[in-house]
């Protein structure tokens, strides 16, 4: 099915690693134009060259930390001056340390708010300021479903990824009447296919600091499709929600990709 994205100006942030790559290359294959917001310049680089040879119009790399407005706004800039507009964004970037609630520390808790949180509303405010004028656009927010169902070792990350699927359940209602969708996707455990999939700034650089071999055929057996969750799973999903003409009728919602693990009606 055509997705009519080719040629449409995408930002993909922490596009890089793991599941933003994998978004990277799905926009890649329907023929946009990618811009990479990263801080890990160089594995975001690396993303780029393969989306230019799965089918982008562009690709380019803005070193970006998503957790300063300045930095976020540069982004945007970059984007338009190349490409003149915006029309998708994808809150992609995100981060957590797998610790119970006892061991984390305040300067934990705010690192995570700051990541996974501030960087969505820096993000989502800007590209409202140039979507907005045009009555058009489509934002997708990667959240968890740790925020649906409650997970052990990550309740501070699902804490903010709640406030994340609330925050652009509102953004949905604000900015409709523009002609803006707003949609959210929730991972569950979702793991890179290869070491070339990660960056060194990726929460998965070191895997076994994350699930044990044993962990993750637990997890897969604890699933009703019996498998873990693999990039391009989350990035069929956010191409999708991003297509006004495959999702033109769909804002506000909030889809786990999960294997079954979070089914809520």
């Amino acid at each position: 099915m055509d997705l009519d994205l080719k040629g449409k100006s995408v930002i993909v942030t922490g596009g890089g690693s793991n599941i933003g790559r994998a978004i990277v290359l799905g926009f890649a294959a329907e023929g946009a134009n990618v811009t990479i917001g990263d801080i890990d310049v160089e594995q975001a680089q690396k993303t780029a060259e393969l989306a230019l040879r799965s089918g982008a119009a562009t690709a380019q790399v803005v070193k970006t930390d998503v957790t300063r407005l300045d930095q976020v706004q540069a982004m945007f800039k970059t984007a338009v001056d190349k490409l003149g507009s915006v029309d998708v964004l994808v809150n992609n970037v995100g981060w957590d340390k797998l610790m119970f609630f006892t061991q984390t520390q305040p300067e934990f808790w705010q690192k995570v708010i700051a990541i996974n949180y501030i960087g969505v509303l820096n993000c989502t405010k800007t590209a409202l300021e140039l979507m907005v004028p045009r009555n058009a656009g489509s934002i997708v927010s990667i959240s968890s479903d740790a925020s649906r169902q409650g997970e052990p070792r990550e309740a501070v990350y699902g804490g903010v990824k709640a406030a994340i699927n609330s925050f652009m359940k509102t953004i949905a209602k604000e900015n409709g009447r523009h002609g803006i969708r707003c949609n959210v996707v929730c991972p569950g455990v979702t793991i890179p296919s290869t070491s070339e999939e990660v960056g060194t700034t990726s929460m998965w650089v070191d895997a076994g600091s994350m699930f044990t071999p044993e962990q993750l055929e637990k997890i897969a057996k604890s699933l009703p499709l019996r498998k873990v969750g693999r990039p391009q799973d989350i990035a069929n999903a956010v191409v999708f929600l991003s297509s006004a003409k495959a999702a033109g009728h769909v804002t506000g919602q909030v889809l786990s990709v999960s294997g079954g693990y979070s089914m809520i009606g």
